[in-house]
């Protein structure tokens, strides 16, 4: 049953996205909010099944070319580990300078790091982005982002 790669992943997401789809179940609800706070955790999750029964019942064939796509080189172990070394950083400064600042300084710093040498789009895209999600949330969705640091 699971002979290939593919079929053992799937497995392993079908188990964890039932266990958050448990806990997204779990989320209080609130009566007077136009969106409820579980209402994308649970299409996250349901959609993590889908995708994750698909990958169960993927044909493609386990060749050597395969294998070795998997196979990670060393210099880019290096590369993973600070883009979750910003990714944590980004976590520990989320609710402490505010969803609009740390967005915008990881967008930023994780792109430069990574290799993108426009200075000007990738200052533009690192405003623009998390300014327009901030705008979508806290004013459309009426789903409250920290704000950190920020007066609005």
């Amino acid at each position: 049953m699971l002979k290939t790669m593919n079929r053992k992943i799937s497995v392993v997401l079908i188990l964890f996205s039932a266990g958050y789809l448990y806990l997204s179940y779990n989320l209080k609800e609130y009566p007077y909010v136009p969106v409820d706070s579980d209402l994308v955790p649970k299409a996250l999750g349901f959609v993590l099944i889908g995708l994750a029964v698909l990958l169960f019942f993927d044909k493609s064939s386990e060749e050597e070319g395969e294998k070795k796509k998997r196979t990670v080189p060393k210099k880019e172990i290096g590369v993973m580990a600070a883009v979750g070394g910003m990714i944590f950083i980004y976590i520990l400064l989320f609710e402490v300078i505010g969803f609009l600042l740390a967005t915008a300084l990881f967008i930023f710093f994780c792109s430069w790091f990574l290799g993108y040498d426009k200075w000007v789009s990738n200052v533009l895209v690192s405003l623009i982005f998390p300014s327009a999600l901030y705008y979508l949330f806290n004013y459309l969705l009426q789903i409250r982002l920290p704000q950190g640091i920020l007066p609005f």
